[in-house]
């Protein structure tokens, strides 16, 4: 079995200014290129947990806060706030700083779920998590709160689709 880890062993800050590559006409930075970097940070902090390779499963919340200009350095600070037998939910914090006038802005959160994959890409089983701080503990609550939340909606989804086949099924005309 795998020896369980705390928060702090994994965690990672990244650091990237943005260039007019990424930005849109206006000058603000591109949603899709702050996500990729997201899923990049949480993807690194997946991985040192688990120690294997890891796959995003999900995207539980993504909220934008301000916007994030040319210029501006984007700073993502990602670590494990749950796991799993295999899966891993990650938060990643996103805030942009313009260091010119050493302003610093939240400009982004989100919650990623990863899966840890063996050899044959398999789930992987994956180390607990040693919780030390209040702070450590909250989050692990509210990653339970969604995960929880999480579940309950794919039962939703897969009883309305299933509802649906069978309505579907039932107004065939029979031949």
């Amino acid at each position: 079995m795998h020896e369980e880890k705390t928060i702090a062993q994994t965690s990672v800050t990244m650091a990237q200014v943005m260039l007019p590559q990424d930005a849109n006409p206006a000058g603000n930075i591109h949603g899709g290129v702050i996500m990729k970097l997201i899923d990049t940070a949480a993807s690194v902090v997946a991985s040192r947990h688990a120690q294997c390779n890891t796959v995003t499963a999900s995207i539980d919340s993504m909220s934008f806060h301000h916007p994030v200009f040319v210029g501006d350095l984007l700073i993502l600070k990602a670590s494990i706030n749950m796991v799993g037998r295999s899966s891993m939910e990650v938060g990643v914090r996103v805030e942009a700083e313009d260091y010119i006038r050493g302003i610093v802005r939240h400009t982004a959160s989100a919650y990623l779920t990863f899966v840890a994959l063996d050899e044959q890409g398999n789930p992987a089983s994956v180390p607990q998590l040693k919780l030390e701080t209040d702070g450590d503990r909250r989050r692990n609550l509210e990653a339970e709160r969604r995960r929880s939340a999480r579940l309950a909606l794919r039962r939703s989804e897969a009883t309305s689709q299933r509802e649906a086949v069978s309505q579907r099924e039932g107004q065939r005309p029979t031949t």
